[in-house]
């Protein structure tokens, strides 16, 4: 919601920055839109122009590559997952209640980060699964679990060492990913931005003549810039919105386990 709020926000200042750049146009005196004039103001224009297409492509790719590296993240722990169900199996009957646990802890991850109707609504999602992981111990209880374990013969240790590593990697990620989430485009950068971007439009309105065929260009740029600055929000929002990390690696494992 917040993503598609900051879209139109953009929008309605660039396309209204259009309109106003139209409406200076009837108003302004006819030396302020000479020639000389405009190839000043046009210079000035294409500097803010090459700013804000070199800033917004940068975003998008660095909004792009974080969600990738999230997605990643969450695919690579779906098969740390499996695997640490794989070796408690081959360490003997006496992970059963461990492997039952691991799977418990699973399901109810899955259901905090992408089942909302199953925990209580909060304003600032990201802050609600901080505060959720903060208060959720299972994946520390499973790793300390395994500490207790004590092997019977060379093979069991090997296996409690394995077992250990991956219970370790994936606390470690899933920390990371928490505080991944945590960060957002600053909203001072995100209202410069919007600045550049206004002004670009007030400019190809104070130089366009006002007629149906400008107006519709002009709605469409306006359009498609914000919906840039919409994928931008979007992306660096990995739970919530339309583009949002895919709990597809983390449901495949749950299939899996304690098979």
């Amino acid at each position: 919601m917040i993503s598609i709020i900051i879209g139109l926000i953009t929008f309605a200042c660039v396309f209204g920055g259009a309109m106003l750049g139209m409406w200076l146009r009837g108003v302004l005196p006819d030396h302020h839109l000479r020639d000389d004039s405009k190839d000043a103001m046009k210079a000035g224009i294409a500097i803010v122009a090459t700013l804000s297409a070199l800033v917004l492509g940068l975003l998008i790719s660095s909004a792009k590559d974080s969600l990738d590296s999230m997605n990643a993240a969450f695919t690579q722990n779906g098969a740390r997952i499996i695997m640490l169900d794989r070796v408690l199996c081959f360490y003997g009957p006496e992970t059963q209640e461990i492997r039952r646990q691991l799977k418990d802890t699973v399901q109810t991850m899955v259901d905090r980060m992408w089942h909302r109707d199953k925990i209580k609504k909060n304003n600032d999602i990201n802050n609600a699964k901080t505060q959720t992981a903060k208060r959720t111990d299972g994946m520390e209880l499973i790793v300390d679990d395994l500490r207790k374990l004590t092997p019977q013969n060379d093979s069991q240790r090997l296996l409690q060492a394995q077992a250990l590593q991956i219970g370790n990697d994936l606390l470690q990620s899933r920390w990371m990913v928490i505080e991944q989430a945590q960060i957002t485009l600053p909203t001072v950068f995100l209202v410069i931005l919007i600045f550049w971007l206004t002004i670009l439009f007030i400019s190809s309105g104070l130089f366009s003549p006002y007629n149906s065929t400008v107006i519709i260009v002009l709605l469409i740029c306006a359009m498609s810039v914000s919906s840039a600055i919409y994928l931008v929000e979007d992306m660096s929002r990995p739970f919530q919105g339309m583009m949002k990390v895919s709990s597809a690696p983390l449901e495949k494992a749950l299939e899996r386990l304690g098979k």
